[in-house]
């Protein structure tokens, strides 16, 4: 075998001690798993985006509430987070309004709160839900370069002890053992940086996400806090 199949990637990694092929798989099946999940909120971030801006054209044409709630109630899980906290909102208050006693006056400001705390409950499920496995990317990120650089550690010491059985040690004795030991850093960053990557864009258009959210439940709250007087 010459040098140059010697050194090729293949070979370095099959070559390699056990201990750092170990690791290399480690990294590889947490690098599948974090793209998994990047393919998947990426998908995610888009339907809700797009189902945000479609609920707001609907909202914001002015239609009639009750039948706006009918539709969110009726397509709960096709509608988007944004008309779900809608429904949250609407439904609770038309269910205060309803179970209020008729003999006695509507206490408008007890009926809103609920409408509010009810949206403020869906906001807060809806923004666990968009948020959901971001951490696992964090942690791939800060993490797997430190368990590559275990591995080239690992990998390196194993190559200088291969050379105390040599008589005079050279570059070409040296060099396969390094060599295998550094791919498991360049896993290691092969796996944290599109983690990173993925992590920063998704808390971005998530918190953007999430001012849209936050500045309809104020204003739903004006428009019924209106229709109540």
């Amino acid at each position: 075998m010459n040098v140059a199949q010697d050194l090729s990637f293949i070979a370095l990694i099959t070559h390699a001690h056990v201990i750092v092929q170990l690791i290399m798989a480690l990294l590889l099946g947490v690098s599948l798993i974090s793209w998994t999940y990047i393919f998947r909120k990426t998908f995610a971030i888009r339907a809700a985006r797009r189902q945000t801006e479609k609920f707001e054209r609907s909202f914001w044409a002015g239609g009639n509430l009750h039948t706006l709630h009918q539709s969110a109630s009726s397509t709960r899980d096709q509608s988007g987070a944004l008309a779900r906290i809608f429904e949250a909102g609407m439904g609770e208050f038309i269910k205060s309004k309803q179970s209020s006693p008729t003999r006695e006056p509507l206490d408008i400001n007890a009926v809103l709160d609920g409408a509010r705390r009810a949206m403020r409950a869906a906001f807060q499920r809806e923004l666990d839900s968009l948020d959901s496995h971001l951490n696992f990317l964090a942690s791939v990120g800060s993490v797997s370069p430190y368990v590559g650089l275990l591995g080239t550690v690992w990998g390196i010491m194993n190559a200088f002890r291969g050379l105390a059985n040599v008589q005079q040690a050279t570059l070409a004795a040296v060099a396969p053992g390094i060599a295998e030991a550094l791919i498991a850093t360049a896993i290691g960053l092969f796996a944290a940086i599109p983690a990173v990557v993925a992590y920063n864009r998704f808390t971005h258009d998530i918190d953007r996400l999430a001012i849209r959210f936050e500045s309809f439940v104020e204003e739903f709250s004006n428009i019924l806090q209106r229709q109540s007087r």
